[in-house]
This record gives C-alpha cells, structure tokens and sequence, in this order.
C-alpha cells in the first residue's frame, strides 16, 4: 500500500445471491492517491455504483477490504463516515428544510456548535453561488442548483476524500460545466475525488487516472491520455452502411493504411494508422456498400471501451 494513498481497495468483491446470482463487483484492487481525481468509467450495471457503495458503508462487500485514510470501512464505519463526503446519483436534499438548513444540519450532525455550523453553511453558499438562494426551500432549485448544494453539503464536514456517483447525470450541459468548475476547484484546494461516470469526455477532461470497467471487472487502468495512446491508431472512420456489413469489413481490411475493421452496433468502424493517406481508398471502398454516413475521430476513452469489448460504451 502506497503511503500517500487516500483509498486502498483490495481484493473486493460483492456476489447477490439472487435470483438470479449476481457478481456484481469481481475481486478488484486499486489505489487513490491523495489529492487525485479518479474516475470509473464504464456503462450502466458495470458495478461502478456497488463498488462505490462498499467503498461509502452503504453496502457491505461480499469480500476485500476497502481504506479511507487508513481506517478499515468495514470494521470502522462511524470512522470511515467521519473522512468521506458522499453524493448518490440521487436528490437526497431533506425536502423539509430551506437550502440553508440542509448545510448547516449536516454541519451539526457531523459534531459542529451552532456557531460554528451557521459560519460553515454561510461559506458554502458563497462559495457554491446558492446565497441568494438560502432560503429557499429545495425543492424550488433547478437541477443544476440542487446538485451543487449535495455538493456543498458533502464536503461540508472537510472530509478527506468525496465520493460521486454519476454527479451530472440528467443534468443539462449548462449545469454539467458549471459542476465540472465547482469540482475543479475542489481538486486545486487537494480534494481527492472518487466519481463514477458513463461520460467520455466528463472522464478525460476531470480525471487524473481512471479505471474502466464492466461485468464488475478492472478492464485497464492509467491516465486519459495513456489509455488512449494503447489503442495504437490515428484516426477512426465510423461508417454507416446499408449493405453488407460484414462484406465491408473484409474489403476495408485489406485497405493500405487500414489497422484493423469491426462491427459495433450496426456501424462499420475502421481504424486508420494516419489520418489523410487512406481516407480515399476507404471511402471508395465503402461507396461498393452504400455508404450512408461518414464520421472521422480521434481514439477516444470509447474506443478503448470498444477494442476491450467489442461495444460501445454508452448505454
């Protein structure tokens, strides 16, 4: 274990019985340092939120072993809750309390005098931009807003690490920047951050390092950029064919420049070694299947997601 780990997972496994049986989460291991954003990237049921939830108390591992700041989270949880700031892919803001009594009962629950716990929700409403909104009652905020107060609410006891879970999911791209802000100013202050994600581009623009993962298992781990770097290609044509697909693939194989074909979900995916040189031949050769549509990226986090599985990421 490093000596600067925030989070050690080792070995973690979570198994429902069912029916039917379920693995949910398959003996993972990984490390957070201090002051990382680190990300789980993977599509809905890959075990993201069940890892988070034996991660948070919330849900007791089958087997492993989970630390936050050196405590045990299941032989210590009253301990483990004391470091940790929690927000669920859910609004669990107490509807009968103004905005400002949802920070400042947190601050209270979590051991500070009324003095102190009014100073603290105060501070935390200017720094989330919600003063004017103090006393409002919850459920009078936009989406956007009440997610910046779960926010403001988690970290308002200065826990060690916070944990989110799909924290701009439902949310409008106007409210997701404005969070990614907020978050970004938590990681400059030393926050780590643990949040899980099925968004590529929330994924490589936050996170320092992530992990993808599916059916409950750690595909790859590394930075963005290392991730991307393995797919070992320039550029990837995405093509839309109402001919023979698999015809198409066998033809676009033998194209100079072209690395390698698949088929995912419907669409003919070609990946080029540079990006100019075999586009022609490639088009040309796709025009023989009815090419109806064209698209030209550069590998992204999907891509990876896709020579690991053989599917795309978003579903």
């Amino acid at each position: 274990m490093a000596a600067d780990a925030a989070v050690v997972v080792e070995k973690l496994s979570k198994h429902y019985r069912g029916p039917p049986p379920v693995d949910a989460v398959k003996s993972i291991d990984l490390e957070v340092a201090r002051g990382e954003i680190f990300g789980l990237l993977g599509p809905n049921g890959a075990g993201k939120t069940t890892t988070v939830g034996m991660c948070t108390t919330r849900v007791v591992p089958t087997a492993g072993r989970v630390t936050v700041d050196g405590v045990d989270v299941r032989a210590d949880p009253p301990g483990a809750r004391g470091r940790i700031g929690v927000v669920t892919q859910f609004n669990t803001l107490d509807r009968s309390c103004t905005v400002f009594e949802n920070l400042k009962y947190h601050c209270r629950y979590f051991g500070m005098n009324h003095r102190d716990a009014k100073a603290r929700a105060a501070e935390l409403l200017d720094t989330f931009r919600l003063a004017d909104r103090a006393d409002a009652n919850v459920m009078a905020l936009s989406g956007g807003m009440a997610q910046r107060l779960q926010v403001a609410r988690s970290i308002a006891h200065r826990p060690v690490v916070l944990f989110l879970d799909e924290p701009t999911s439902g949310l409008d791209p106007q409210s997701r920047i404005a969070l990614w802000e907020v978050l970004g100013a938590l990681h400059d202050e030393g926050t780590t951050v643990i949040l899980t994600t099925h968004y590529m581009e929330e994924a490589d623009r936050l996170c320092d390092r992530l992990a993808i993962i599916d059916y409950g298992e750690i595909l790859v781990m590394g930075t963005p950029d290392q991730l991307k770097r393995q797919v070992g290609v320039e550029t990837v044509v995405t093509l839309t064919l109402d001919g023979d697909r698999e015809g198409a693939v066998k033809a676009l194989s033998v194209v100079a420049g072209v690395d390698r074909t698949e088929i995912v979900e419907g669409e003919v995916l070609v990946y080029l070694a540079e990006r100019e040189g075999p586009l022609p031949a490639v088009v040309q050769a796709a025009l023989a299947f009815g090419l109806v549509d064209l698209a030209l990226t550069e590998p992204t986090l999907e891509t990876v997601f896709i020579q690991l599985t053989g599917r795309a990421l978003r579903d």
